[in-house]
């Protein structure tokens, strides 16, 4: 059996995230209480008690997300001895490649920390709220080639791009607001269903270049150390094992497209996985794999009955 860790991205975060790791698991409770003391806020009661609206914030969804992952790879080392070395492949959705990167010890929580609450106040200050939008194009027919010829009509009224290849099903393309809305009409013209998403900025865009520059500057400053797994990188869909490639795609990643269709068909096609487990909040990401790798075994670990049948099946 050949395992991966997938690690969820922006719009996994619910209200309560965290809770039944933080009452049950010493090993959570060290890394919430790391991640608050770095960020100097209390980002564990905004995940337990909300508002929702606070939580959903990029600068504050981005550091919450990846907090509740690795408790969830804390938890499953220190009570069950699972270290991420046993998985042969790591890959997250978006900010989920830092989480990611975090569980596989190249970075370390503190930084991962710092870095995702810059990235999401620097995503948020490269567009002004209204100029940009994001929105899922969905339905049997609603494929990357849909999508692309979506993007094409939409140039016409400014930038927009496929910012996310999700599943068979699900695409969402992401640019100027006037580019976007004329790309939806194209879609629906096409067949596919399509729907405005609950964002505040057009994320994976050219138009997220100037976060692009901050987040370059900051990661030139931080240590990357050698991995504990591989890494399947969003941008490429490759495997990835040297310490030196991971800056440069992490900043590629702010501007470029996630390529998590692509990514899983590597890992159960060429990667040989069989086994997919979900560490964090939700189970949006095991959801997409049971579709795109039918074949393989996927799994959300969101709390301790999950933690014991994944130990069990190992």
């Amino acid at each position: 059996m050949t395992l991966a860790f997938v690690f969820p991205g922006q719009g996994s975060q619910s209200v309560g995230m965290g809770s039944e790791l933080f009452d049950n698991f010493a090993a959570a409770r060290e890394v919430f209480g790391e991640v608050n003391e770095v960020l100097r806020q209390d980002l564990l009661k905004l995940m337990r008690e909300g508002p929702e609206a606070d939580l959903t914030l990029t600068e504050n969804a981005q550091p919450a997300l990846m907090a509740v992952s690795l408790a969830v790879v804390r938890v499953l080392k220190a009570d069950f001895g699972i270290d991420v070395s046993k998985a042969a492949f790591c890959a997250g959705h978006s900010l989920g490649e830092y989480s990611a990167l975090a569980a596989m010890e190249v970075l370390t929580l503190s930084d991962a920390a710092k870095l995702l609450k810059l990235r999401g106040q620097a995503m948020q200050r490269a567009v002004p709220v209204g100029q940009g939008a994001m929105a899922a194009l969905i339905g049997a027919k609603a494929d990357l080639a849909l999508a692309e010829a979506a993007c094409e009509a939409g140039r016409a009224a400014g930038i927009v791009v496929v910012a996310n290849d999700n599943n068979a099903g699900q695409v969402v393309i992401s640019g100027e607001k006037a580019a976007v809305d004329l790309a939806v009409e194209k879609a629906k013209e096409l067949g596919a269903k399509a729907m405005l998403l609950n964002v505040s900025a057009p994320f994976h865009s050219p138009l997220m270049q100037p976060a692009a520059e901050e987040m370059a500057a900051a990661l030139s400053k931080t240590t990357f150390h050698d991995p504990k797994s591989v890494l399947v990188a969003n941008v490429t869909a490759q495997p990835v094992g040297d310490k030196a490639q991971f800056a440069p795609l992490l900043i590629e990643q702010v501007t470029g497209r996630v390529r998590w269709r692509e990514s899983v068909q590597w890992l159960a096609q060429d990667g040989g996985v069989t086994q997919f487990a979900e560490l964090g909040a939700g189970k949006v990401l095991s959801g997409m794999i049971k579709r795109l790798a039918p074949d393989s075994e996927a799994v959300a670990l969101n709390g301790a009955a999950d933690f014991e049948a994944f130990a069990k099946s190992l």
